[in-house]
């Protein structure tokens, strides 16, 4: 017989699970998106996945992510179908300081959502360093499960995090995009990714 204990943290978590969802509020998007790609984390990654930096990986419905010193470079994890319009939401866990970002690419950078410890932010690459256009501070903690929902549709960008909320717009925003990707300082866990959007015409 299960200790009670067991079936309190199990509802917990349901719980947790359950207020997740209901802060994933559409931001830019009044209508669902296909769906291109939900990875369980059980098995290896698809072939719509590239490992560009770092080590990711899947195992047991998490993604391990690590920092790979010697290649001078954050994790970086591309999802190779370019999309106009986007919604993607994952759980990220950071296992100490660090960050963790969500973006999208033309043949460079165009946009991406950054979180650290400090807030939530989003920035445009039409510039190097790339210009920050809209943050909000915020207590982001290691240790804990945040969700994060982010879209982009036309010359915006949204971002949800834990239930706050994030807009802004720059043309460079606009720029047709080749794929889209995930980010993460030194050591971090991700799960419940999907991806939803339309994808960039050729």
């Amino acid at each position: 017989m299960k200790h009670p204990l067991f079936f309190a943290a199990l509802l917990a978590a349901s719980v947790s699970s359950f207020c997740l969802a209901e802060e994933a509020k559409p931001l830019l998007h009044d209508e669902p998106l296909p769906r291109l790609a939900a990875p369980s984390f059980a098995e290896p990654l698809d072939e719509s996945f590239h490992i560009a930096k770092g080590r990711w990986t899947p195992e047991g419905g998490v993604l391990a992510v690590l920092d790979l010193p010697e290649q001078k470079h954050i994790p970086v994890l591309h999802h190779l179908v370019g999309l106009s319009d986007a919604v993607i939401e994952v759980e990220f866990y950071l296992d100490g300081p660090g960050s963790f970002l969500v973006g999208c690419d033309a043949k460079t950078h165009v946009g991406r959502v950054v979180v650290n410890a400090k807030g939530l932010s989003i920035a445009e690459d039409s510039v190097k360093p790339s210009h920050t256009i809209a943050s909000v501070p915020m207590e982001v903690k290691p240790n804990e499960w945040h969700h994060l929902r982010v879209e982009w549709k036309g010359d915006q960008m949204a971002a949800n995090l834990d239930g706050q909320e994030l807009r802004a717009a720059h043309p460079y925003l606009a720029t047709p995009k080749s794929r889209s990707w995930l980010a993460a300082g030194k050591s971090v866990k991700v799960r419940n990714l999907t991806i939803r959007g339309l994808k960039t015409e050729s």
